[in-house]
């Protein structure tokens, strides 16, 4: 098993702690402990490690699904690691539609086949045609992010059904990352709620502003949910108690004001980032959730060379385009706090 190298993260290493600001984030502004009760009381396991019964029906519930196929895990990233294990092997085959984030396409390379379906500038539309054409007797996964990171593209409710039709054409799985859902002001259904094929994988990360709780879940049919519960007895044992403990208040009483809240920064920041674009002459698709992908201006060479210019000049970290497969374009995230997005446009305005 050979994995590839993560960039992104990579350049993160090399930026980010010394930075002043971070405009490469994809997710929303961080919420404040101060708002949950943290005492969680003793200090153990998560018990049984699959995650609380009665928390996993509750979240089950968002997906017309029972308990038993509700898994909690540490983040998306290990929701989509384990499912990828649970689902592939040598000899199969997975479609991935990309650019998007490196995980959902290394990792099933580094077990099986897979084929990319690409988006294409500028409206960065899924052609399901493309996909179906990807797909063979061995295909085991179709994998979407939905929105889509980096473009910000929100595939429509049509786009997925069709994706779903086809899995199920084949016997095959629709996983869905759907970690920006809930920053669209009239979310999709989820996935894992469309039958039998569908899975759905989220957390607390991106449109909630809790990465730190590490809390993450895995919505399907209940063989694959097994399967991936005992790749993760290997991992992480059980989702973090503290995790679960925010998780419950978060995803209870709270939500719907955590997640207007959120919903309008990303709306309000969105509106500012497409200003200063305008002023600078740069284009994106106009993007759902709180990443845009922009053109990279004249006068320098690639997604690279403008990123590492605004950070070693201004101490400003972008995204380069190279990390999701076009050079000639940047991400951008705009769910940071107003002030410390105003700082950072001005500092890469200084830099264009």
């Amino acid at each position: 098993m050979h994995v590839d190298v993560f960039g992104l993260e990579r350049w993160f290493a090399e930026y980010e702690h010394e930075a002043d600001v971070m405009l490469a984030e994809s997710g929303i502004r961080s919420l404040d402990a101060s708002r949950f009760d943290l005492d969680p009381g003793k200090l153990g396991y998560v018990i049984p490690t699959n995650g609380d019964p009665e928390f996993r029906a509750r979240v089950a519930d968002r997906y017309d699904r029972e308990a038993d196929e509700v898994l909690f895990t540490c983040g998306t990233q290990e929701a989509n690691f384990v499912t990828f294990l649970s689902l592939l092997s040598a000899g199969d085959h997975a479609v991935v539609v990309t650019p998007t984030y490196q995980a959902l396409h290394a990792v099933p390379e580094s077990l099986a086949e897979v084929t990319r379906v690409w988006l294409e500038p500028p409206e960065w539309e899924l052609d399901v045609d493309a996909v179906a054409d990807a797909i063979r007797p061995e295909t085991q996964v179709i994998v979407l992010n939905n929105p889509n990171n980096p473009t910000g593209r929100y595939h429509s409710r049509e786009t997925v059904e069709a994706l779903y039709d086809l899995a199920d054409d084949e016997d095959a799985y629709l996983l869905c990352d759907e970690v920006y859902r809930l920053l669209a002001e009239d979310p999709l259904p989820p996935v894992a709620s469309m039958g039998d094929h569908g899975i759905s994988t989220t957390s607390l990360t991106k449109a909630y502003g809790l990465a730190g709780t590490r809390f993450g879940w895995i919505a399907g049919p209940e063989e694959v949910v097994e399967s991936a519960w005992q790749w993760k007895d290997y991992a992480t044992i059980s989702p973090s108690v503290f995790g679960q403990h925010v998780a419950r208040q978060a995803l209870g009483e709270q939500e719907a004001d955590i997640l207007t809240g959120n919903r309008d920064l990303a709306t309000r920041n969105r509106e500012r980032v497409a200003d200063f674009l305008d002023e600078h002459g740069l284009d994106w698709y106009h993007p759902i959730g709180v990443n845009g992908f922009v053109t990279v201006p004249d006068g320098f060479a690639d997604g690279t060379e403008l990123c590492r210019a605004v950070v070693e000049e201004e101490s400003v970290v972008l995204a380069p385009g190279e990390f999701f497969g076009y050079d000639d374009y940047f991400r951008i995230g705009f769910g940071r706090p107003a002030d410390e997005l105003e700082t950072g446009l001005q500092r890469v305005g200084r830099v264009l």
